[in-house]
C-alpha cells in the first residue's frame, strides 16, 4: 500500500508556489527533462531507497501531471499510476520472457511476454518485440539510436486490448526508450497514428528544467479537443514500451 500511496501523492495537483516546475518526492532527484511532441513533458529521476538502476518517470500535460512509472536497470516496466482515473497497474511477478535492454543492444533484438494486474481488477497479458534498425538520429543534440517494435495487450480470454507498431528511440548512456512515430489499435481495429517524439532533453542547470509545462504541439491540440477530450496516449505510455 505505501507504494499506492506514494504515487497518488505524486499526482495530487502542484501548489501554486510550484506551478511550472516539478519537485520529486523526498529522496529522489530528476536527472532529465524531455518536451516532446503531442504536447507532454516528461521529468526523469531516481530515488535512493529504490533498487539500484530503478529509474521514475512524471509525465505532464497541458492539465498537469497525469501518469508516474517505474523502470528498473533492464528497462523492464515495474508499475505505474493513471490519474484519469485513478489505476494502478503492476508486473507480475516471473514473466515469462523479461523485457531486457541487455539483451537488446547485445544481439539487436529483444523479446517479451509478460502480464498486468490493476488494482481496479482487471488483468491483462503482454507480447512484442523490439528491434534496432541501426540507424543513429541526433535530437537536440543527442544521438539516439532508432528501434522497431510491435506488440499486443489481451485479456486473459485472448481478446485485443490494444496494439502498436512503428519506432522508438533508445539512449544507451541513461538506459532508457523515447517514443516515436507508429500507429495504435485501441481495440476497435481502426489504426490511429502517434508520435511521441522528443523534441528536447533539457539537463540540470539549463532553462526549462524540471519544468512541468508542455510546449509543443499543446496549440493543436487545444484548437481540435474539446474540454472533456484527451489525445490518445502514445506507445510509450501505454503498454506497448512499457520499458520507458
Amino acid at each position: 500500500m505505501k507504494h499506492a500511496l506514494a504515487l497518488t501523492l505524486l499526482l495530487a495537483p502542484l501548489p501554486a508556489a510550484a506551478a511550472g516546475t516539478w519537485q520529486p518526492p523526498e529522496g529522489c532527484q530528476i536527472f532529465l527533462t524531455v518536451q516532446s511532441k503531442g504536447c507532454r513533458v516528461s521529468n526523469h529521476y531516481r530515488c535512493a531507497a529504490d533498487a539500484p538502476g530503478d529509474q521514475w518517470r512524471a509525465d505532464f500535460d497541458q492539465e498537469g501531471l497525469f501518469f508516474v512509472s517505474r523502470i528498473n536497470f533492464e528497462t523492464e516496466w515495474v508499475e505505474s499510476l493513471e490519474s484519469n482515473p485513478p489505476v494502478r497497474q503492476i508486473l507480475d511477478p516471473n514473466p515469462e520472457d523479461a523485457a531486457s535492454f541487455s539483451e537488446l543492444i547485445a544481439t539487436g533484438a529483444d523479446t517479451y511476454v509478460f502480464s498486468l494486474s490493476r488494482d481496479d481488477g482487471t488483468h491483462s497479458n503482454v507480447q512484442g518485440a523490439d528491434r534496432l534498425t541501426g540507424q543513429v538520429l541526433t535530437i537536440d543534440h543527442i544521438p539516439l539510436e532508432v528501434t522497431e517494435f510491435d506488440f499486443i495487450e489481451t485479456d486473459d480470454a485472448g481478446n485485443q486490448l490494444h496494439a502498436a507498431h512503428g519506432n522508438e528511440y533508445i539512449s544507451r548512456e541513461w538506459r532508457l526508450f523515447f517514443a516515436g512515430p507508429g500507429e495504435t489499435d485501441l481495440g476497435d481495429g481502426q489504426w490511429r497514428p502517434i508520435d511521441g517524439s522528443p523534441m528536447e532533453f533539457v539537463l540540470p542547470d539549463e532553462p526549462g528544467f524540471a519544468s512541468s509545462r508542455p510546449i509543443y504541439d499543446c496549440d493543436a491540440l487545444t484548437a481540435h479537443t474539446t474540454p472533456d477530450q484527451k489525445p490518445a496516449a502514445d506507445a510509450a505510455i501505454l503498454p506497448a514500451s512499457l520499458k520507458e
